[in-house]
Parts: C-alpha cells; sequence; structure tokens
C-alpha cells in the first residue's frame, strides 16, 4: 500500500472515530434531556438508542453489523427491555428468510439458469439500446418472484449490465451508461414491492403488523394489492427513464448476435438446471397457495433451500449455501428487537401522544389527507434514515399505535409506509440496489439525485391513485 493511500485511511479512521465519539456524546446528552422531561426510565433508555443507532447506521463511522450488536448491548446494559425482547428479533421468520434467500441466490448462481435466460432475453434486443434497457429491468423483476432481497437479486444481475457496458464501450457519462446503471438501482427497488417475499422490509412488515394488531397480509393478498402498483411503477419509471437519459444512437446488432451464439452454444438444459427450475417453481406454488395451507412463506424459502443441496434433489454443496454474509443476518435481527424494545418500553405510546396535537388528529381523522401523509412523510422519513429496515421498524410501530387512536385500518397505513420506502431513489446510500450499482465506480452519488426526484414524484402520484381507485375496488380502502 502506498503513502498516500495510507494516509487517505488514516483520515478516514480519525473521521470515523470523531464521528463515533460525537454520535456517543449526544447519545448521553439525551439520556439526560428525556430524563429531564420526566420520561420513564425504559422509554427514555429506549428512544435514546434509537436515536443514537439511527446516526450509527446513517454516518456508518463503524460496519452495520457492529452497529447492530452496540444496540443489543446496550438495550440489555440499560435494561430497555426484557432478556426476551432483546434477543426476540432474532427468533423472526424475517431472519431466517433473508437466510434461505441468499442460500438460494447462491444455489442458482451455481447453475447455468440465469446465464440461460439472460442470453436467451439479450439476443431477442433486435439492437436497440432502449429495448436492451427495458429486458435488463424486467428481468430483475421477475427474478422477485423467486430470489427474496433486492441485494441479491442485484448482485446476480449486475455482472450482466457491467458485461453489456463494456461491451457497447461508451464514454462513462454517455446516457447509455446512465440509463443502464441507474436503471438497474431502480429496478431493484421497484422489485421488492410486488412480492412479500421479495423484500425483507416486507416480512418485516406482516410480522410487526401479527404481533402487534393481531392480523396481517398473507403472500395472496399481498401480491393482490400491490400488483397494480408494481406493474405502474416499472412502466412509468422505465419511460422516464428513457426520456431523462435517451440513448445514444449505437449498433447493438453485433451484441445480439454474440448473445444468441452463447445461448446456442448453451445447448439443453443440464440436470442441475431441471432441478433448480422445479425447486424455484415449487416455492412461488407454496407461497401463491398460502391461503390453503397456512404455511408461513418462509417456509417453502427454507424448504428450497434444504432441496437445493440434499443429496438427489439437490445440484450443489451445501457449503456453497451457507456462505453468508452474518452482517446483514445481525442488522436485520437487531432491527426487529429495536422496534420490539420500543413497543415494551412504553416509547410508541409517549411519542404517539406527543404528536397527537389537536390539529394533527382533525388533519390526520380522514382517512385520505392520512393516506397521503403517509405516502409523503415516509419519502422524507427515508431520506434521514437511510437503512430500510431500520425505518420499517421504527415507523410501523408508531403507525399503527397512531391508526388505532385515530380509527384507520393499521394494516393499509403500514401496507403504505412499507411499500413506500422501497422508492429510495434520490440519495445512493437508501437502498443497497443503489449501493451496489455506485460501487461499480462507473457512476457518481450525485447522477442520482436529479432523476431520483422525478422517479419519487412518479412513485407517489402513483401510490396515491392506486389506493384512492383500485383499493376501493378490491375493498382494501376501509
Amino acid at each position: 500500500m502506498s503513502s498516500d493511500d495510507l494516509w487517505t485511511e488514516k483520515k478516514q479512521t480519525d473521521k470515523n472515530t470523531y464521528i463515533f465519539i460525537a454520535a456517543s456524546l449526544f447519545f448521553l446528552f439525551l439520556l439526560f434531556f428525556f430524563h429531564y422531561l420526566h420520561i420513564p426510565w425504559q422509554a427514555n433508555a429506549a428512544l435514546s438508542i434509537l436515536f443514537y443507532s439511527l446516526i450509527l447506521w446513517a454516518l456508518e463511522p463503524v460496519p452495520f453489523g457492529m452497529t447492530s450488536l452496540i444496540t443489543l448491548l446496550l438495550l440489555l446494559l440499560l435494561q430497555a427491555a426484557s432478556m426476551d425482547t432483546v434477543f426476540s428479533g432474532f427468533a423472526s421468520p424475517a431472519v431466517f428468510l433473508i437466510i434461505a434467500g441468499i442460500m438460494i441466490a447462491k444455489g442458482v448462481n451455481e447453475t447455468r439458469l440465469l446465464d440461460r435466460i439472460t442470453y436467451f432475453l439479450l439476443s431477442k434486443s433486435g439492437g436497440s439500446p432502449g429495448l436492451l434497457f427495458v429486458i435488463i429491468f424486467l428481468l430483475i423483476q421477475v427474478q422477485a418472484l423467486f430470489i427474496p432481497a433486492a441485494s441479491v437479486r442485484i448482485t446476480l444481475i449486475l455482472p450482466i449490465v457491467l458485461m453489456v457496458i463494456s461491451y457497447v464501450n461508451t464514454s462513462r457519462q454517455s446516457n447509455f451508461n446512465r440509463l443502464m446503471l441507474v436503471g438497474t438501482a431502480y429496478a431493484g427497488n421497484i422489485s421488492g414491492m410486488g412480492v412479500l417475499t421479495a423484500g425483507v422490509a416486507n416480512i418485516l412488515t406482516v410480522e410487526m403488523l401479527a404481533v402487534y394488531h393481531g392480523s396481517t397480509l398473507n403472500y395472496f393478498q399481498w401480491l393482490v394489492y400491490a400488483f397494480p402498483l408494481w406493474t405502474g411503477a416499472s412502466v412509468f419509471v422505465i419511460l422516464f427513464l428513457l426520456w431523462f437519459y435517451p440513448p445514444e444512437k449505437m449498433d447493438l446488432s453485433g451484441l445480439q448476435k454474440d448473445m444468441k451464439k452463447k445461448r446456442l452454444e448453451m445447448g439443453k438444459l443440464d440436470a442441475a438446471e431441471v432441478k433448480c427450475i422445479c425447486i424455484l417453481l415449487l416455492a412461488v406454488a407454496l407461497w401463491m397457495t398460502e391461503p390453503f395451507h397456512g404455511l408461513h412463506p418462509v417456509f417453502p424459502a427454507l424448504a428450497a433451500a434444504v432441496l437445493m443441496g440434499l443429496p438427489g434433489s439437490g445440484f450443489t454443496s451445501w457449503q456453497r449455501l451457507v456462505q453468508i454474509d452474518f452482517d446483514l443476518i445481525i442488522l436485520i435481527g437487531a432491527t426487529l428487537s429495536l422496534g420490539f424494545a420500543l413497543i415494551e418500553s412504553g416509547a410508541v405510546e409517549i411519542v404517539t401522544e406527543i404528536v397527537t396535537t389537536d390539529w394533527v388528529v382533525q388533519l390526520a381523522s380522514s382517512t385520505w389527507v392520512m393516506v397521503l401523509m403517509v405516502i409523503v412523510l415516509t419519502q422524507f422519513y427515508h431520506l434521514i434514515v437511510t437503512n430500510i429496515n431500520t425505518a420499517v421498524v421504527t415507523m410501523v410501530p408508531f403507525l399503527i399505535s397512531f391508526s388505532h387512536q385515530l380509527g384507520h385500518d393499521p394494516i393499509m397505513i403500514v401496507f403504505i409506509s412499507s411499500v413506500s420506502t422501497l422508492f429510495g431513489f434520490v440519495l445512493v446510500v437508501q437502498t443497497i440496489p443503489n449501493v451496489l450499482v455506485y460501487n461499480t465506480g462507473l457512476i457518481r452519488a450525485r447522477e442520482f439525485i436529479a432523476p431520483g426526484i422525478g422517479a419519487s414524484i412518479i412513485t407517489m402520484v402513483l401510490t396515491g391513485l392506486v389506493a384512492f381507485t383500485y383499493w376501493r375496488g378490491v375493498q382494501f380502502w376501509p
């Protein structure tokens, strides 16, 4: 490592140290401030830990996983919640869904199935850069039916996008490059919306509804309510990006021929691909028929992961399937535990009482106004609390309590908030797909802002229209 690299690394380390110390001092200040306001100790500790964790997750002076463990340690040390509650997040099906999702993706990646599908679709692009972009965008949406977690889907598709960009060999600032990169990130964000198992935040939402409201949504209901929003967002964001980044005229017939040649060279489906298809179809069939058999969505995901490594039905080794990033697992468990602690400590009730002033109650008593408030405020809240799972876990308890007080249906209100958090288009740090695309080094953070504002406006308007029209027709609107 050169002296310049060492100096840069030292500066970054010093910066992270200062941020961590400043955040820790602010945490101590909050403890004393809330005590001065006569907030009961458990609620005081839970709220202080919440704000402290949000700062650390947003600014990332230490890794996400470490912040998650710090959160758990503080919940225990300050007795903000019982021992069972502090670790209850790790018993949630959401944790096992993300584990299963990563394992399924690794299993799919062990076959040539994704390459085969990609070569087939790209060979049908007709040499058009715009159509090529649309194919990649829609391929990511199709992945959502089989592969939980947007981060996993983008990890699988990004090498293909980079291969296309490398083949075209245009300048870094070309519209085509920006269209492909920004479009891939936005496609990843939107892909988590339509299917319950397509996003960890979705599972967190239904789990918290089940625990703290007593009823929730199943896989089929989520699909029915989200489908028009999912398809509408896909169509209008595609059209917007094609307008915002009109691709240069170029001849991609050579790429089309190469893709067709590679597809033909692969020959017929091999045994591993056939097994993979059968396992994925079985998982989707079990998800779709949840209302009939009552099995939790995590069961088909775990079953698919097991079948992929099981002798006979499997096509890869178990050792390859279990190579999992535990930072993400710790983050999911800790954020869930923090949400449960906020409720057990009474912090949710205290904050709800503070915000339910007379004018707020009067304004939000109308379902129409409440829906619009949730759509807009969720977008702004996600700009501050950039981690989707953290945003969901910290918002859902408050929204459930607030909805109960005003007589609104908590399921609809929480559903709107949950899908709105997926529309993190403006800042790189708002979603993992954005981060993964940015980390390619081919696009700058500021290039997300302008198209992100446009995409956010489109999805907010679309969410409102779907809520006021389609949901009334399917009786999701109370």
